[in-house]
Order: C-alpha cells, then sequence, then structure tokens
C-alpha cells in the first residue's frame, strides 16, 4: 500500500477515536473499504465516488464561519472540493479555501481532521450521481480580510454560528457548528 494511503487511513483511525456521533461513525466507517478498494479514489474520475477535502473556516473567536452559496448545488456550504490526486487532504482544503475565497491568511487551528462527512453528489449532465468522501479540516481566518467569489460561487458570506441553520439546516452543517462551540 502507498505511504499516503496508509497515512490518511492512520489519520481516520486517529480521528475515529474521537468520533462521539453515531451518525458520522457510520460514515466514517465505509472511508476504509472505500479507500482500500479504489486505487484511484483521489480523482473524481473514480466511480462511484472519490475523495474530497473542506474547510471551515472560523473567525479567532469562533462566532463566526465563513460559507460559500455554492452555484452549481444551489446552497450555503463550507469552501472545500477536489483533491485532484494530491494525497495531501489538508493541503487540497487550504488550496480550496484560498482559491474560492480569495483569502491569503488563512491558519490551521489543529493538524488532526475536524470532521467526515460522506453525502451524494446528484447527476448533472454527463457526470452521473456519486459520492463525496469529505475529509474536513478546521482553519482560521480574519474576516476582516477582502473576499473575492470565485465562479464556483454566487456569494461568500461570515455568518454567526447561530445563524448557519438559516441558511442551510443539514445536519451536516449542524454538527461542525456544535464541534465549533
Amino acid at each position: 500500500m502507498e505511504p499516503w494511503r496508509e497515512q490518511l487511513l492512520a489519520d481516520l483511525r486517529a480521528y475515529a477515536a474521537t468520533v462521539t456521533d453515531p451518525v458520522e461513525a457510520a460514515m466514517l466507517a465505509e472511508y476504509r473499504p472505500f479507500i482500500t478498494a479504489h486505487a484511484d479514489c483521489l480523482w473524481r474520475s473514480c466511480r462511484p465516488g472519490h475523495l474530497t477535502a473542506s474547510a471551515w473556516i472560523v473567525d479567532a473567536a469562533r462566532q463566526r464561519t465563513l460559507l460559500t452559496h455554492h452555484h452549481k448545488l444551489d446552497r450555503w456550504l463550507q469552501l472545500g472540493g477536489h483533491v485532484d490526486g494530491n494525497p495531501d487532504l489538508k493541503s487540497a482544503a487550504l488550496r480550496e479555501a484560498r482559491e474560492e475565497s480569495g483569502l491569503r491568511r488563512i491558519r490551521t487551528i489543529t493538524e488532526e481532521i475536524f470532521d467526515v462527512d460522506r453525502h451524494r453528489i446528484p447527476a448533472r449532465g454527463e457526470e452521473p450521481e456519486h459520492w463525496h468522501y469529505d475529509v474536513r479540516y478546521l482553519l482560521e481566518a480574519d474576516p476582516t480580510e477582502l473576499l473575492t467569489v470565485s465562479s464556483e460561487s454566487k456569494e461568500l458570506a461570515w455568518v454567526e454560528l447561530a445563524r448557519v441553520a438559516i441558511l442551510n439546516p443539514s445536519e451536516s452543517l449542524a454538527r461542525m457548528v456544535r464541534k465549533t462551540r
């Protein structure tokens, strides 16, 4: 097995020891068999799904998070996306955060995985429905830094944690809000 795959599985095992949410634990249990069965799990061409990396970006006071109104999915979400073959998922999450927000002064709060979420992506055009095995990292940025909306977003906004559910009531975001508090 490749060193990057062994490291990712070790990171996921370490993270699994901290997970208390049964829904998240059930999703996490799907990661190991998927990663070991699919040599191409880092690429979006992998079917039935692929690994992705997300950035849960918060302010220093841990009162707000940066969300994007995703253009294709038409939902407010954390920033992140495809890893495009990069086995360093944390650096992929940082890259996505910078590309999607224009932020340059983003720092990693912890080296460990913050959250995982396995979710279906609907079919669109020639792309069939598939799974995203999302690995999420906790990052910090300054809300006064200028934001730049990318082509992947309709809008970016710093949102108070108490108001995240108004924009997106999903359990996925609610779980990250709880962890932030």
